[in-house]
Formats: structure tokens, sequence, C-alpha cells
């Protein structure tokens, strides 16, 4: 097999530290600009300082050993060289056609030198520009893949079945029903639908292989009912003890965070089943932490969390009505049940026994999603809530988000339940935008 010559851009660093690891039975080669980014962010106290310490623990640890030098190569795991490449002087004599005024065209330009030593060379970046003047100038470029499912086959949680009239009165008469359709995946819906205009909604069950009817709601859930199919698999997820893992996927107006929230209320305050709620949200479109912004940690997050306040209200509002909506919200607030957090501050957490939402998860990468839900203590629910179209991390994309990436990796598994909601409801106007805008 031919080895290739893989030269990895900062950002790939940053969104898996491990990627190193990741191109068995080939050459990594890492600029030498790569590592003194990598030395400019390790300072910082969020995801991406930690991942940047990551990798360079990692490369220090290289030097220990015996197998060669950094710089002439080492041999680790899987087949796989990796060296540190310094010199890229007298590229500049040569047909080297971007200015080396910038970063990401000296990473280009040692990518270039291998190149034009014989070498089959390979750019792996996060940054769609940058891929497309390694093209521009010959040099062979790719997206990094390993952390990736694809957006447009996301698996959505429920599918819809035509069966004999028959079958759907024995799951009524019965309260559970065995199908013949095989590769169900665990706590997936199925809308039972028959000629004669019957239907049913059950989740599949993975310990006893049957069709199973949802939760019963002898009441609404703060004010707020299921407007749609697709609601009513939400909540039931939502509401389901045994169900640790929620993800939420859709547009805008589909009632994600809504839902979500409704839940947590009706499981802390009024069934005492988790002891808090916590409701976090990527500080991404800042640019910067929260800790850059005058007043408290509750001052800071209070404009970022409008979103949720929003929907509490809404809610309190929904179950009080609008004379006593505000009495209610100010109770929930003081009774010190329900927590504000930015994700940066979730990391290093021990969390027992709480419902946990977070919104936006979109704008989180794989690692981030980790950090998260690795935090989850005994007892704790994690429901990820977002729309992967919608992403503001310019080195993400609907298919390398975490929230894509969450579905990907946990679809098999009983702790977990996913809907991809598709019908918004917030209103008219809504539901055209979301549909041709």
């Amino acid at each position: 097999m031919n080895r290739k010559t893989f030269v990895i851009d900062t950002n790939v660093l940053l969104h898996d530290p491990d990627a190193i690891g990741k191109f068995r039975d080939n050459d990594v080669v890492i600029p030498l600009i790569v590592l003194e980014e990598l030395d400019g962010l390790k300072r910082l106290s969020d995801e991406l300082g930690k991942n940047a310490r990551h990798v360079m623990r990692f490369i220090d640890g290289l030097k220990d050993r015996n197998a060669g030098d950094l710089h002439r190569g080492v041999r680790i795991e899987n087949g796989i060289v990796v060296r540190i490449q310094v010199d890229i002087k007298h590229v500049e004599k040569n047909a080297f056609p971007l200015p080396l005024d910038r970063n990401t065209n000296k990473i280009l330009a040692v990518a270039y030198r291998l190149r034009e030593e014989g070498q089959k060379v390979v750019l792996v970046s996060k940054d769609f520009v940058m891929r497309v003047k390694a093209e521009a100038i010959g040099i062979e470029a790719e997206d990094y893949e390993n952390l990736k499912f694809s957006y447009d086959k996301l698996y959505r949680g429920f599918r819809r079945l035509e069966v004999p009239k028959r079958e759907i009165d024995m799951f009524y008469k019965d309260g559970f029903l065995e199908l013949s359709v095989g590769n169900l995946l665990p706590n997936e819906y199925c809308l039972l639908t028959s000629v004669e205009q019957s239907s049913a909604i059950g989740k599949y069950n993975p310990l006893t292989k049957k069709l199973e009817p949802l939760l019963k709601l002898t009441r609404d859930i703060w004010g707020i009912h299921p407007l749609n199919f697709e609601q009513k698999c939400a909540l039931d997820l939502l509401l389901r003890d045994d169900v640790k893992l929620v993800t939420l996927v859709g547009p805008a107006g589909t009632g994600k965070t809504l839902m979500a929230l409704a839940a947590g209320l009706r499981k802390v305050f009024d069934e005492g089943v988790y002891s808090r709620i916590l409701v976090s949200r990527p500080i991404v479109p800042l640019g910067k932490d929260i800790g850059y912004l005058p007043g408290s940690k509750e001052e800071k997050l209070y404009h970022w969390m409008q979103p949720i306040y929003d929907n509490l209200e809404f809610l309190c509002q929904s179950t009080s009505g609008e004379s006593n909506g505000s009495e209610t919200q100010k109770w929930i607030m003081e009774s010190k049940k329900i927590e504000m957090e930015a994700v940066t501050y979730i990391r290093g957490r021990s969390l027992p026994k709480m419902y946990i939402i977070i919104d936006e998860a979109q704008n989180l990468t794989p690692h981030e999603v980790k950090t998260i839900i690795s935090r989850a203590g005994k007892g704790t629910k994690v429901v990820l809530t977002g729309d992967p179209t919608q992403i503001d991390n310019p080195y993400l994309d609907k298919d390398s988000n975490a929230l894509t990436f969450t579905v990907g990796k946990f679809k098999e598994f009983p702790v977990y339940g996913h809907v991809f909601l598709e019908k918004t409801e917030r209103s008219e106007l809504a539901a055209i935008a979301a549909e041709i805008l």
C-alpha cells in the first residue's frame, strides 16, 4: 500500500485532539507554525485550551520514544510516523504562489514543499477556504472526516408503517404488538396506519422486542399539549426516566426547547425525580468567554439565556394564567431548583440527579459534547436540542457538529432516544419562513 503524507491544520487538532492517531499506515506532518498556534491557545480555560494542551502533551511524549526524533519522524501505533516540519525558507525561491505573511499560507507552503519532493501529500483542514487554496495550487485537500455522520441520512427516531387494521386493534387490546418489521432501533417510534384510517403510536422496547404504547398523559405538561405526532414522541422520551439521553433535532419553532423545559419542570417541581434543572447554551457568537463581559456571572448570562427565560415565562403563564405567571416564574427562580450555566463552566463538575438541557447543541464539537455527557452523575438525564443547519461555529458543519455526531453514535443504545421534528408549530408565519427561507 502506498503511504500518504497528511499535513494537519491546527483546526483539525482543536476539533479532535486525538486526530494524529487516526491516519493508519501513513505519515503525519505537523508544521511548526501549527505547534506555535497550539502553544498560544494552551492557556485558555475553555475546550480549545484543553484540546491544545492535550495535543502538546502528546507531542511532548513522543520525544521519550526511542524510535527516532520528531524532525526525522517517530513511529507510533497503527503504522503511523509523526514528524514536525520546520524549514520552509527555500519555498520562497520556488514557484509557491502565495505570500508567506499569514499562518495558513505557511502551512500550505509546507505541503507544497513536500509535494515538490515527490511525496503524495494531502492537506487536512476544517477550513473550507484553506482547502480551496490548496487545490488551486495543486495540493490534494480534504476535510477531517473521522468525527462525522451524514445529516442527510440522519436517524429520524420514528417511522411510519402501514399495517392491517386488526394489528392496530390488537395493539389497543393487548397493550403491545409484535412487529414483523426488522432493524428497529431501541426507543424508536412507529406510527401505525391502516387503509381503514385507523392509527396508533408505539415505542419499540428492545428488551421485550415489542411495540408498546406511549406514556399516558392525564393532564397537560405545564400548560402545553403535544400538537403533532413528532411532539408526542418527543414528550414521551422526555418524560421517561429510563431514557437518560435525549436529542431533539429540528428547525426553529418545532418546540424543542419548550418541550424540554416543560418536561424538566414536571420532573423537578411536580414529581421530584430530579433535584434541579440545569440549562446551558454554548457561547459561540460572542467570540470570547463570558468572563470578558462586565457584571456577575448571572448578569452576563441573562441576555444570552433570554430564549430560555422567554420559554419559562410562556410556561408559567400557560399553567398559572397571565396574571399569575410572573409570580410563578419568580417562585421557580427563588427555589434555586433551576440553574443557568455556560457550557464553559460545566467541565470539571459532577452533576448527579439533575435534568440537564443543552440548547443550541449544534454549536458544540463532538469532544465538547463528550465532556458534557460524561459529567452526568447517577440519576441524571441529559437533553440536547438544536438545528444542525444553523451553525455559528466556523469549523463545524451539519455533518461534524456534536448533535449529529451524538445521534450517529448513540442510536443503538437503550438509554438513548431521538426525535427529528419537522413541523413548525410556533406560528403560521414561522412555519412558512422555515420552509421557504
